[in-house]
């Protein structure tokens, strides 16, 4: 192979990873800067009551809405704090440590959750109301991250949280629904308690 052939196939390959950094950020630019309301507009129907969702088209968007008595702000701290994170897990689940969670509550930290079962980057916050992470299971292929995003809303004394979970890998939507259930919104219940 002379040198010319491995410049274009040099060439060919970076074309191919900045088409793929541009669509990544073509794509994080929609979740970000879209107004609320047209993601309210196209919201599935959801059943409060198992925490679950009807399927969207693709079946690849989890959408929850969470009362708890607890302010935004604890609410926000705990699932920032690694320390208070780690603390609810331990509360509901004996079989993770009590050091389960490191997070680094920054934009661009990166945090894992359940004893490195759950990993990512904060990719917005706004404190007490909002926080998105760039989210993934530790056995997913590599490179594939979805979006977590949880929107915490003052509801009397307590909060409302919205949570969207958008982008993980079809045939995981029951499990991750149910995990959600279980492993954040049932726990953070008996740790606000």
């Amino acid at each position: 192979m002379n040198m010319n052939q491995k410049i274009t196939i040099y060439n060919s390959r970076m074309h191919f990873h900045i088409n793929q950094f541009i669509a990544i950020a073509a794509f994080l630019g929609l979740v970000f800067f879209l107004p609320p309301a047209l993601f309210a507009q196209t919201k599935p129907v959801m059943d409060n009551t198992h925490g679950g969702s009807k399927d969207s088209l693709k079946g690849i968007t989890i959408h929850q809405e969470i009362s708890f008595k607890a302010s935004p702000k604890q609410i926000y701290e705990t699932l920032l704090s690694s320390k208070q994170f780690s603390e609810s897990t331990k509360k509901s689940f004996d079989n993770f440590t009590a050091t389960s969670a490191s997070i680094d509550p920054t934009v661009g930290g990166a945090f894992t959750l359940f004893d490195g079962v759950i990993f990512g980057r904060i990719l917005e916050l706004v404190p007490n109301q909002r926080i998105v992470e760039a989210w993934r299971v530790a056995d997913w292929p590599t490179g594939v991250y979805s979006i977590a995003r949880f929107e915490l809303k003052p509801q009397g004394s307590g909060t409302q949280v919205i949570f969207d979970h958008i982008g993980f890998p079809e045939g995981l939507k029951a499990h991750l629904a149910i995990g959600w259930q279980q492993h954040y919104w049932d726990a953070l219940m008996k740790y606000l308690q």
